[in-house]
């Protein structure tokens, strides 16, 4: 079963990834080869290209709601993302449960 991150914005509205700061930087850097070492650094690198990015927000957006599991989406490591869908779920479950 596929995770839909269902969000009132529309994450392809505008095509946000003509104004991503990435558009100009090489990709590799969003993509680390694991998750310690010169990874960790890597990482921080690639989430400091985002941080001022204008499409942040809506590139976070397209991540959850496409469910990328790899490199670094809206300032966002894949383990963050984890756990933005962990509680995503727990709060979808959450209400629900209130609904019954």
């Amino acid at each position: 079963m596929a995770l839909m991150w269902n969000r009132t914005v529309d994450w392809d509205a505008g095509d946000w990834r003509r104004v991503a700061a990435c558009r100009n930087t090489e990709p590799d850097l969003f993509f680390p080869i694991g998750t310690t070492g010169p990874a960790v650094e890597q990482i921080e690198a690639a989430k400091r290209v985002c941080r001022d990015c204008e499409a942040q927000e809506p590139c976070l957006d397209f991540a959850l709601s496409t469910n990328q599991e790899s490199g670094v989406w809206g300032g966002t490591s894949e383990e963050e993302r984890r756990k933005l869908r962990k509680a995503w779920l727990a709060a979808r479950r959450s209400s629900a449960a209130a609904h019954r």
